[in-house]
């Protein structure tokens, strides 16, 4: 079926995300600020792996790293253009609407899970090639599996920063839903350079969010999502 892998994606961080409201309410504050920490944690883990994987180059005999260059160029390039059409702010107000509509005006922690959680499961090659898979033959196995993944990560985050992390659920079928609707009628447009290049940049942007959950002094990384256009954009240019 055209568009099931998106479909499941989103239903899994929903489900992840009402265990993890559920669950969140029977614990301590100190259990919840311990599971804060070990998200946190685990998704600049998760950044760092991806990245490296994507830097770290084994020829002659030893390792070098490769790409600093292009990382730079696309961060600061990326980011002034966050910065001058404002992305976060847009992120921002959305979050401040859905926090009204759901009922939720006294939770304080609903904007900043709802725009952690949200570039959490969208920023990543995942989501860009398991939605062009689905475009193209309906093989919805790898959002399958992104879905599983995501489901774990909202579940915690929703016990630990708030209920916020569930709706990241939208942006994610908004997204997603966008390319394989793309991939359906452009077919294979994404070359495997540029999905290198999205990967790279995007698992830093991962870490960017790990380091968001553990410090109060925020990096904006929504502002920093044109990065990502940047860095594919290379791949093509020059692959």
């Amino acid at each position: 079926m055209f568009g099931l892998g998106t479909i499941l994606n989103v239903a899994l961080i929903i489900a992840g995300g009402i265990c993890g409201m559920l669950f969140g309410k029977k614990i301590k504050e100190g259990i919840r600020e311990t599971l804060t920490t070990v998200c946190a944690v685990s998704v600049i883990i998760i950044g760092i792996g991806g990245a490296v994987e994507k830097m770290l180059v084994y020829e002659n005999g030893k390792f070098s790293t490769t790409g600093g260059v292009k990382l730079i160029l696309c961060l600061a390039i990326g980011g002034i253009i966050g910065e001058l059409i404002g992305i976060h702010s847009g992120v921002i107000k959305f979050g401040e609407w859905l926090k009204k509509k759901s009922g939720s005006s006294g939770d304080n922690s609903f904007v900043s899970a709802f725009v952690s959680a949200s570039c959490t499961v969208c920023i990543g090659a995942m989501a860009v090639v398991g939605s062009i898979e689905d475009g193209i033959s309906g093989d919805y196995t790898i959002l399958l599996t992104k879905g599983i993944l995501d489901a774990i990560i909202i579940c915690i985050m929703s016990a630990s920063v708030g209920k916020g992390a569930v709706f990241s659920a939208i942006p994610v079928l908004l997204l997603q839903g966008s390319v394989t609707v793309a991939a359906r009628f452009a077919g294979g447009f994404m070359t495997e350079p540029a999905l290198d290049n999205l990967s790279f940049v995007g698992s830093v942007m991962i870490f960017c969010v790990g380091l968001n959950l553990m410090r109060k002094e925020q990096i904006r990384v929504a502002n920093l999502l044109p990065a990502v256009v940047i860095a594919a954009a290379w791949g093509f240019i020059s692959p």
